[in-house]
């Protein structure tokens, strides 16, 4: 963050400095709400929460190297430590955020502001496009660690950005109608990245129109001047384009779309290959990333780049460089046994499960050890937020998994039961589908049953609790060789 007295923390956040003296004391370090991640010179936000009060911790805090504290009750801080109080901790971070934005824009250009949105893929995507706006722009980005997506986070991601930064990128995620344009007047959007209308939230917002509103919510916020990048192959995105007075730059595998993706491929670990075209030019891309529906996610983040000025060959190169970033979204692990782990636990819906289970079908082409044929496994908890379409949901996952013809079905968690009934009706039965009520079965199911050469997908919810079913899968190996090895490239 930009350097501030605790006087101008005070007037960006209409909050009141306890102490007149303390107006000169100086943050020049990280933004941050937890007190485990202060540094000399953070500014510590000390919000409430459901089991424990940040204010509880601003003192020891201040004692780590804090200089200014923000907190809605008046504390006890050691000497040299301001404290601004405000009535609202998380609307306070939120004008911080606005007020550093545009102190920057006030300096120059300031940051190019991307928002992106969407029902699965913003975290990808943002992780994308942070590679390759900091390859073709060469200079610094910023974007959001993990899915700091919310009220909370996007300030947060907002306050990493200094003077230097060319590109701030931020993920904006919704509950409900209204979200996703508070967090716009948080950090105004110059580029607008809609990616897919889907059902992840539908519990939520109650149908796909009303999640579609809220997702346009992006797209209206834009300036004339701005830019909206929309799925051209996602007919409820592509009809974004009139609620914007933006220009419009499409993208998708349509033939209609401005940056478009042909001869799509995968090779034998479900990795996708493709020319990217645009305005006549054209480039070849290899993709690090596991799945076929990675495509749609580095159109969208090919299309912001190209909207600066880079070259379509600079661009094709910059895709094929970038990493996975983010874990626990199709994060493939190679045990030294042999056993492959695709870690996709932190998100789940009807969509993402689809096209995590053709990208499992996909990484079994290349043969296991000694040429054998490499078994597929689909471990699958909880998609959570379905609301009533929940149960029919669920079912359809099970079924899907029959008619990809996926090896073995392990379904974990009572909320999950109808994926194992959905395969079982489809026609799965025997030892093809098992049931496990929770991790620690799951895990007593699967330990002695794996095999060299087997793929083994664990997908769900975050709040299922999948994730440490995959990180235990990954440790058992681990433990005994220490051998591990986060795929990233072609080695």
């Amino acid at each position: 963050m930009i350097a501030l007295t605790a006087t101008e923390v005070a007037e960006l956040t209409g909050g009141r400095l306890e102490s007149a003296a303390a107006g000169d004391v100086r943050t020049d370090g990280p933004v941050v709400v937890d007190s485990r991640a202060v540094v000399a010179g953070a500014l510590f936000v000390a919000l409430p929460g459901e089991r424990v009060d940040g204010a509880d911790y601003a003192a020891a805090a201040a004692a780590a190297g804090a200089t200014v504290v923000l907190a809605e009750r008046a504390l006890e801080l050691p000497a040299g430590a301001a404290l601004v109080l405000v009535e609202d901790g998380v609307a306070a971070l939120g004008r911080l955020a606005t007020g550093v934005l545009e102190r920057l824009r006030g300096q120059g250009e300031g940051p190019l502001v991307v928002g992106i949105t969407g029902s699965q893929g913003k975290t990808t995507t943002k992780d994308l496009l942070a590679s390759v706006l900091g390859d073709v722009l060469d200079g610094p980005v910023v974007a959001p660690r993990g899915s700091f997506n919310n009220e909370i986070g996007a300030p947060l991601t907002v306050l990493r950005a200094d003077a230097g930064t060319r590109a701030l990128v931020v993920e904006m995620g919704a509950r409900g109608l209204g979200h996703i344009a508070q967090l716009c007047r948080i950090a105004r959007p110059d580029v607008g990245v809609e990616l897919v209308v889907g059902a992840a939230h539908v519990g939520e917002f109650g149908s796909l129109e009303a999640t579609a509103q809220a997702k346009g919510e992006l797209v209206e916020a834009l300036p004339p001047q701005g830019l909206a990048v929309l799925n051209a192959d996602d007919d409820r995105v592509a009809a974004m384009a009139s609620r914007t007075r933006a220009r419009v730059l499409t993208f998708g595998r349509s033939a209609h779309a401005d940056v478009r993706a042909s001869d799509v491929t995968l090779d034998g670990r479900a990795r996708a290959r493709f020319r990217l075209e645009h305005d006549g030019a054209a480039a070849d891309v290899a993709l690090l990333l596991h799945g076929e529906h990675q495509v749609t996610n580095a159109l969208a983040a090919a299309a912001v780049a190209l909207s600066t000025g880079a070259s379509v060959a600079d661009v094709a190169a910059a895709l094929s460089r970038a990493e996975p970033a983010s874990p626990g979204r199709m994060q493939v692990l190679e045990r030294s046994d042999g056993v492959t782990v695709v870690h996709d636990a932190y998100n789940a819906n009807p969509d993402s499960v689809r096209a995590a289970l053709k990208a499992l079908v996909g990484m079994a082409a290349d043969t296991g050890p000694g040429g054998t044929p490499r078994r597929t496994w689909a471990v699958l908890g909880e998609m959570l937020e379905l609301g009533a379409a929940s149960r029919d949901e669920h079912d359809v996952v099970g079924r899907t998994v029959v008619r990809l013809d996926v090896d073995q079905l392990l379904v974990v968690g009572a909320g999950a039961r109808p994926i194992y009934t959905g395969a079982v009706m489809e026609g799965s039965w025997g030892e093809e589908a098992a049931f496990a009520p929770d991790v620690e079965s799951a895990l007593e199911f699967l330990r002695p049953r794996l095999r060299p050469g087997d793929v083994v997908l664990v997908k769900s919810s975050n709040g299922a609790g999948l994730a440490r079913l995959a990180e235990e899968l990954v440790q058992d190996s681990s433990q005994d060789s220490g051998a591990v090895r986060a795929e990233a490239s072609d080695s």
